[in-house]
């Protein structure tokens, strides 16, 4: 049942952050949903791959890099969803940005059991 309110104030984030900023549109809240879906499901399949074939980058970088692996997986996110569109990778890195810092947010207002 968590992870289900998870994805729903995923998908609400991602809505709320189309609004916001004019490089990124959604269109409707069923291709939100659908978006908050294909982006849990590439940072627990993709992300821990990119994380390991980009470990000496992300340590030189003192974990920096893991910004861009976050903007890449928007990215994928936006190639994989038809009703959602991320203009260039510098709105895809400020939407990961501020889509951590709603889920963050949102997920503080969920009772731990």
């Amino acid at each position: 049942m968590k992870l289900i309110i998870k994805l729903l104030l995923t998908a609400l984030a991602v809505v709320v952050l189309s609004k916001i900023l004019p490089g990124v549109a959604v269109e409707g809240y069923g291709s939100a949903i659908i978006v908050a879906i294909v982006i849990a499901l590439l940072r627990l399949i993709v992300k821990p791959i990119l994380v390991l074939l980009t470990l000496p980058i992300t340590i030189i970088t003192f974990g920096l890099f893991l910004l861009i692996i976050n903007a890449f997986i928007i990215m994928m996110a936006d190639y994989f969803v038809g009703g959602f569109a991320v203009a260039t990778i510098w709105w895809a890195l400020l939407f990961s940005l501020l889509l951590s810092l709603f889920q963050s947010i949102l997920f503080s207002l969920i009772k731990e059991d």
